[in-house]
């Protein structure tokens, strides 16, 4: 990566006191970090403090989308050129940034999207994910190996984009940031990263988050088939 190029490692997290400490000394060894503590009520936001980066805290908890829109708004402010986000539960592995950093200086590049190996899944998330995978590729139109991956490159001008028209507060938003960078033909490309399950306690409701799923799949196709 050029010496000119201005990147930072963006981490969402809410109550990931036990890992976060992992993840971002792991990050800060590649690039500068911006943790957004999305109201924790732990202390996620002292120990990240701690360990030498830059926090942001808002609370109260307002869900990962509302943590990604106010981390990349601060990254865009600040003139950053690209920003790597990172889940804050240690299901993304830091020493995987080379892999983002390799392929964005292979050519131009809006998104880059770590891409998990469902079969190495716990069969309780490997269901879920599956299907999916299935409903949501369907829906765009073409195969999309893994639409909820939170490990990524975002390019400023995708994320200039996303920040113009969205404002999901959850997973969502990492969804329709996939929908957007399809619909405009943006350049988009994939990195395979670990597949990583250990003890850590999900935020994730299910029902609340499958009823979700389908609303968002109904608006990707929706937004897929519409005019320009």
């Amino acid at each position: 990566m050029s010496n000119s190029t201005k990147m930072i490692v963006l981490i969402p997290a809410h109550n990931e006191s036990s890992r976060i400490h992992d993840v971002v000394t792991g990050a800060r060894k590649y690039l500068p970090v911006l943790v957004i503590d999305d109201g924790s009520t732990d202390n996620t936001a002292e120990i990240a403090t701690h360990a030498g980066v830059r926090v942001i805290r808002q609370m109260p908890n307002q869900g990962k989308g509302a943590a990604l829109i106010n981390g990349l708004t601060t990254c865009l402010e600040e003139g950053y050129e690209a920003v790597i986000t990172i889940d804050g539960d240690g299901q993304h592995d830091p020493e995987e940034i080379p892999s983002f950093l390799k392929t964005y200086e292979q050519g131009k590049v809006d998104l880059i999207i770590g891409k998990r190996d469902f079969s190495k899944m716990p069969l309780r998330r490997r269901i879920p994910n599956s299907v999916g995978k299935f409903f949501f590729s369907n829906a765009v139109g073409q195969n999309i190996p893994d639409n909820q991956s939170g490990y990524r490159l975002i390019h400023r001008t995708m994320i200039e984009k996303i920040l113009k028209i969205d404002d999901e507060k959850g997973f969502e938003f990492e969804v329709d940031m996939l929908v957007l960078c399809l619909k405009n033909k943006m350049i988009l490309k994939w990195v395979p990263i670990k597949t990583i399950y250990g003890d850590e306690k999900s935020h994730i409701k299910p029902m609340h988050h499958l009823v979700n799923f389908f609303r968002i799949v109904k608006k990707a196709r929706i937004r897929m088939h519409s005019p320009d």
